[in-house]
């Protein structure tokens, strides 16, 4: 046999290895169903990687051989996904199903007669993977949703991941272009095996699944990654080139048929309430997932009208997380702690003795209020009930009375802030308490933050590490600080030369000029956001008659309620905040507005109402929709009243809607909205 015969004879039988070793590889990682030995199967691997050895320029990147190893990355490289790769909105209960399907039902009456699919929340790392010509190419983690960290090398060592799509007897051809989403993580019986094989060799065990797939997904050298029992699940055609199937459920067996492993829990449901029960069916036995489970995912079956949907946020309108309830576990209470937010609230929370819930280690968990201590009877020494709201937040459920020994403390509000030692409040007919100190070191980071915003002054160039940079170099004790910040001060920060400190100086002196609605707003006061400062700088030529203001005066203004009322008066009556007022009004930050009584609306359909918005409109953002209103002669406050009109109701909505409902103010969504202007939906 000629040389050129022998060396075309031995490519074929690389080749053939190739395909062979493919298919068994599906047949064993994908299907659990393996045609031949493990013995063979590595006998027809060692012919390969021979004949590799012997022909260095005939290896691929898609061969069985390329799965394992590599050089060890200096840091990851950023990949663009080639559409959103959204997060999903969350339910806790039949009933939140039930809401999510009644709003989208109202946007669409197609939902009506739609079908829906039921599939495991598998708890792991979102991956990206890219095919072009049915060779895997290129593959990254979710990230921020539109770009990612790029793991290709670590991916390919991922058994599960074909490198290259299989041509499976009576199956489809892989598409040219093809970019697939699914799911990282690793078994648990598969962890529960590596803890005691890094024990045995006396190394660091890990905590949970979740996060030891991540991680390891996310080494820098490829080899560790290749250690570890990494899993996958796909679930869903990012982009390509189609024509694809035009409903969730016949893209699994589309992807299946391509030989991407998908769940065999997936369901497909005539309605809704099917849809709910089958949830409700695999709480009790999550146990039976090989792998760690959050909940299930509802999707919507018909993909087109799912995209027609749209979005709320970053979450589609099509599909929705059914969380399980989270786990609970008892502890000890050490010690209830206090923390000061930007806006002066105090929130306490529970230290802990450490306990494991769900594979984390959990030293701390909120107690939401004081209120909440007290209507829980919580003391200092009791043995609690904890849980992790969603699997993520764990908070304090209350204390198992039966296990007192006479010697817990019960617990009172501070009457100090636990930072600045100002006296604290509690406002009539409210839950939370209140440091309204301005200068309090634990509210100045925050209080800068939000004095500079675009919402507010507007300082451009005076990000929170500035910010942060500033305090912690002793160049700031309050707000009105920043208006006599030198040149020389700043070039004593570290990363400011002259024209950094120029632009930054500049930006200062900008803001000097900001109208007083701006100024009202940069103040933090508690309650007053942007539509209530510019209701009070209409009201108030400046901050001097406003800080004269009685709380009587200030509810005659529509959208000011008695609370908001209070805080305002409270804020000018602190010595510290007057302190600042007074070094504002020296460095010349002091504006003024031409004050008018009646309301600036304009005529039209509005005339004489007034709106409070909440929640996520569909089309309309905050400010899109106050225009809206205002532009049709209406007004909109912030603060539910029994003047209120209309409450204009998005999605997600907060504590608004109960208030308007108890007091009896209709609600409109945007369409009714419109509708009310005369106008089409």
């Amino acid at each position: 046999m000629s040389n050129q015969s022998e060396t075309q004879s031995q490519r074929d039988r690389l080749e053939r290895l190739r395909s062979e070793l493919h298919f068994h590889n599906y047949r064993y990682h994908v299907l659990d169903a393996p045609l031949i030995s493990d013995y063979d199967f590595d006998r027809l691997m060692r012919e390969l990687r021979q004949i590799e050895v012997e022909h260095p320029d005939w290896v691929t990147p898609d061969s069985p051989t390329q799965r394992v190893g590599g050089q060890p990355a200096e840091k990851f490289s950023k990949l663009r996904h080639p559409a959103s790769i959204l997060s999903l909105g969350n339910a806790f209960s039949a009933d939140d199903v039930r809401q999510w399907y009644e709003r989208i039902l109202r946007l669409d009456a197609r939902v009506a007669g739609t079908k829906f699919v039921v599939e495991p929340k598998i708890d792991g790392l979102s991956v990206v993977l890219h095919y072009r010509q049915g060779l895997f190419v290129q593959g990254a983690t979710r990230g921020d949703g539109e770009v990612g960290e790029d793991v290709t090398s670590n991916l390919r060592t991922i058994r599960r991941i074909p490198l290259r799509i299989p041509v499976m007897p009576g199956g489809p051809q892989p598409p040219s272009s093809l970019v697939v989403r699914g799911e990282v993580f690793i078994n648990i019986r598969e962890f529960e095996q590596l803890n005691r094989r890094l024990e045995s060799e006396g190394e660091k065990t890990y905590q949970n699944p979740r996060n030891t797939a991540a991680g390891s997904l996310r080494q820098l050298d490829p080899n560790l990654t290749a250690s570890r029992p990494l899993n996958l699940l796909t679930y869903q055609i990012v982009a390509g080139d189609g024509p694809f199937p035009g409903t969730q459920w016949e893209r699994l067996h589309y992807l299946q048929s391509l030989g991407f492993p998908v769940t065999t829990q997936a369901s497909l449901h005539p309605d809704i309430e099917s849809a709910i029960a089958e949830c409700l069916s695999w709480g009790p036995r999550r146990g039976d997932f090989s792998y760690e489970v959050d909940g299930m995912v509802i999707k919507i079956d018909d993909l087109s009208l799912a995209e027609d949907l749209g979005f709320v946020g970053r979450d589609p309108r099509g599909a929705l997380a059914f969380k399980f309830p989270a786990q609970e576990v008892t502890t000890t209470l050490q010690d209830i702690g206090v923390n000061v937010g930007r806006t002066g609230r105090l929130t306490p929370y529970a230290m802990l003795d450490p306990v494991e819930i769900g594979g984390v280690i959990v030293r701390q968990a909120t107690l939401h209020n004081f209120d909440y201590i007290a209507d829980k009877d919580i003391r200092v020494g009791d043995r609690v009930l904890v849980k992790r709201a969603g699997d993520v937040i764990p908070y304090v459920i209350g204390p198992v009375v039966e296990l007192r020994t006479g010697s817990e403390q019960p617990y009172s509000p501070p009457e100090l802030c636990p930072t600045c030692r100002e006296p604290v409040e509690n406002l009539p007919g409210e839950v939370d308490w209140y440091c309204v100190n301005s200068a309090c070191p634990a509210q100045l980071i925050r209080n800068l933050e939000h004095f500079v915003s675009r919402g507010a002054m507007d300082i451009v160039g005076l990000g929170i590490k500035i910010v942060e940079q500033l305090v912690q170099s002793q160049l700031i004790h309050d707000v009105a600080d920043l208006y006599t910040l030198q040149r020389v001060d700043l070039l004593q920060v570290e990363g400011f030369a002259e024209k950094k400190a120029e632009n930054l100086l500049e930006s200062i002196e900008n803001s000097r000029w900001q109208p007083l609605a701006r100024l009202i707003t940069a103040l933090g006061i508690r309650g007053v956001g942007e539509v209530a400062a510019g209701d009070l700088a209409r009201r108030y030529p400046d901050l001097q008659a406003l800080s004269l203001a009685t709380s009587e005066e200030l509810q005659s203004i529509e959208g000011i309620g008695p609370n908001i009322a209070e805080a305002i008066v409270d804020w000018f009556n602190r010595p510290a905040n007057r302190s600042v007022l007074e070094k504002l009004h020296k460095a010349g930050v002091w504006p003024h507005s031409q004050p008018s009584i009646e309301s600036t609306a304009g005529s039209g359909p509005y005339t004489g109402m007034t709106f409070v918005i909440t929640g996520t409109l569909p089309s309309l953002s905050r400010d899109g929709a106050r225009e809206y209103i205002e532009a049709r002669g209406g007004k909109v406050t912030d603060s539910i009243s029994s003047k209120t009109s209309y409450l204009v109701l998005g999605e997600n909505p907060g504590s608004k809607l109960s208030k308007a409902q108890s007091l009896g103010v209709p609600v409109l969504d945007e369409q009714a909205l419109r509708q009310l202007a005369g106008e089409a939906g």
